[in-house]
């Protein structure tokens, strides 16, 4: 008889939430259907943009980017930047009409290149710092060019963040020493030896195998000995 009663007061409770939930969606009903039409036509508009839109733009930048990494390739840097007068427009030109693609971005990093090739770093900074990616060997790279711009124009204070976020990026043997190295230079140049001596002291502790930790003990040496006057 306990089972049979709990068994009405299961079905009692079903039937209540049933009843609950079917004047719920009597009452919202309205609000519900727009709540999901609106969800279909952001679905739809995204996919209509995709498909219809970004794809064939995407292809076009591509095939635009192409011949501008011939001219890069080459290194001829102000035809790839400003492009030849008749069948390429220049990666310039491919930023500003199809900076939303993945070509468009890529183009970021081949100007910033470019400008930093022809001398003109402060254009180089501002494409580079436009291009953005997560891979372990681009972005360490372009991040590491920033502080090359920086460095060369003696800005050496603003070139230590960017070696050492490129190192951290990158997180290997071949490239971390390298831009560490960089910003132990820059240190030195700032008379920050101490903060120099850090940076020459975890190439040799965390990147023993590299071939910068092979001399790395007189850069330490030396910057502990400018440390002491």
């Amino acid at each position: 008889m306990a089972t049979k009663g709990k068994s009405a007061n299961k079905e009692l409770e079903v039937g209540e939430i049933v009843s609950r939930s079917e004047q719920f969606i009597e009452k919202y009903q309205k609000r519900i259907i727009y709540g999901v039409g609106i969800v279909a036509l952001l679905v739809a508009a995204v996919l209509g943009f995709r498909y219809g839109y970004l794809i064939p733009v995407e292809k076009k930048a591509a095939a635009a980017l192409f011949k501008g990494e011939l001219y890069f390739g080459r290194d001829s840097f102000a035809l790839a930047l400003h492009g030849n007068g008749a069948d390429y427009p220049g990666f310039e030109s491919i930023i500003s009409d199809y900076g939303i693609t993945r070509s468009g971005n890529l183009a970021k990093a081949y100007a910033g290149i470019c400008y930093y090739r022809l001398g003109e770093t402060e254009k180089a900074i501002k494409q580079l710092k436009a291009f953005s990616a997560n891979d372990k060997m681009l972005s360490p790279a372009i991040t590491g060019l920033i502080g090359d711009c920086y460095l060369n124009s003696g800005k050496e204070k603003e070139s230590i963040p960017y070696f050492e976020k490129a190192a951290r990026l990158a997180d290997n043997e071949v490239i971390s020493p390298i831009y560490l190295k960089k910003a132990g230079y820059a240190y030195e140049n700032l008379q920050q030896y101490n903060d120099a001596i850090k940076v020459y002291t975890s190439i040799k502790e965390k990147y023993f195998n590299s071939e910068e930790a092979s001399d790395i003990d007189k850069y330490i040496t030396r910057a502990s000995e400018l440390a002491k006057k």
